[in-house]
């Protein structure tokens, strides 16, 4: 047991949760720039559809019917190139990160568990005044992580 070790526990810790973010922060823009060009190569290919489509309809509907059925098929385009934007698959990077940022969050717990048990009481209020603002960024990852578990138990509930 060191101070040493539970303080790179932490910076293992502190890092891993920065990289996850950035990933995730990476994967987030990919997935807004690709629903930005799906949207705009959408846009120009339904209009030139839309005009040729509406003068091929008002020669057998009126104009109103002709531009309400444009308009829902329009709107299943959109829904649909958004359904397969949102599905796309993590990176393999995130899944390692995410273990590696597990592994040492266990480290960090044993370290701190085996520290609590042998240390005296000195160096215990020691531990406890460097390790509160180490863990202060972690506090709203144990939130989100906690209402995770708390929504999936809750669903498991009800089925």
């Amino acid at each position: 047991m060191s101070t040493s070790r539970i303080i790179h526990r932490a910076q293992v810790v502190w890092r891993t949760e920065r990289i996850i973010a950035e990933l995730q922060l990476k994967r987030l823009l990919g997935n807004l720039g690709l629903q930005a060009l799906a949207a705009l190569a959408l846009t120009f290919a339904l209009l030139a559809f839309e005009i040729s489509t509406y003068f091929a309809l008002i020669q057998t509907w009126n104009a109103g019917e002709s531009a309400a059925v444009l308009g829902l098929c329009n709107l299943l385009i959109a829904f649909i190139l958004t359904l397969v934007a949102l599905r796309r698959p993590a990176s393999r990077e995130l899944a390692l990160a995410k273990e590696v940022h597990q592994d040492a969050l266990t480290a960090l717990t044993a370290e701190l568990e085996q520290a609590e048990t042998v240390a005296p009481p000195s160096l215990r209020g020691a531990l406890e005044s460097a390790a509160i603002p180490l863990l202060l960024p972690l506090i709203p990852l144990l939130i989100k992580r906690l209402r995770k578990h708390t929504g999936v138990s809750a669903a498991s509930e009800t089925k």
